[in-house]
């Protein structure tokens, strides 16, 4: 049988796709077919890989909460501290603003804001440490449907790792915005 002239040369080994739980080792490709583990010292090398991407992940998180109290301080340097001006909004408010798009079928398009305005270099410098957290938040779902029990061990065990390094400190009034687990964002 005729194969277009691609017949006789061997493509070498190729990615595994599993979409079901398994513990596969060779041939197991993490999220880019560049990423293809050929041998179990390569896989235990990426599992480390991966804990350390767990580990990073929830330091950006921590790190992000960090930022966000220095530019409050920054901000509030010689305010007087009022209620008005806290940058939170009371619970009702949020709750009527989310209701009046379920009660009049229109969204609410600009909720009130209350608080101080960030300076666009804090602005652009919070956008970009957000959008790290998200893009590595994504990159472990991606590690964590390829379904290997290993991989998703890795992805749990770093995220464990990094909350317990980097969560030490409990906000008790929930003004540090930082509660949002290995939430994709």
């Amino acid at each position: 049988m005729d194969h277009g002239g691609h017949g006789g040369h061997d493509m070498g080994p190729m990615c595994s796709m599993n979409m079901l739980w398994n513990t596969q080792i060779i041939d197991t490709c993490i999220v880019f077919k560049q990423w293809h583990i050929h041998s179990n010292s390569a896989f235990v090398l990426s599992f480390f890989v991966i804990v350390g991407l767990g580990v990073l992940y929830e330091y950006l998180r921590a790190f992000r909460v960090a930022f966000d109290g220095r530019i409050a301080a920054t901000l509030n340097k010689g305010k007087s501290r009022s209620p008005a001006r806290s940058g939170r909004s009371t619970p009702d408010h949020t709750s009527d603003v989310e209701e009046a798009g379920l009660l009049t079928g229109r969204r609410a398009l600009r909720p009130s804001r209350t608080g101080t305005r960030v300076p666009p270099l804090y602005r652009v410098m919070r956008a970009v440490l957000y959008g790290a957290t998200v893009f590595l938040s994504f990159f472990l779902m991606l590690v964590f449907m390829t379904y290997n029990a290993y991989l998703i061990l890795a992805v749990v065990a770093g995220a464990a790792i990094g909350h317990y390094v980097f969560g030490g400190y409990v906000d008790f009034d929930g003004t540090s915005g930082g509660g949002k687990g290995m939430a994709c964002h």
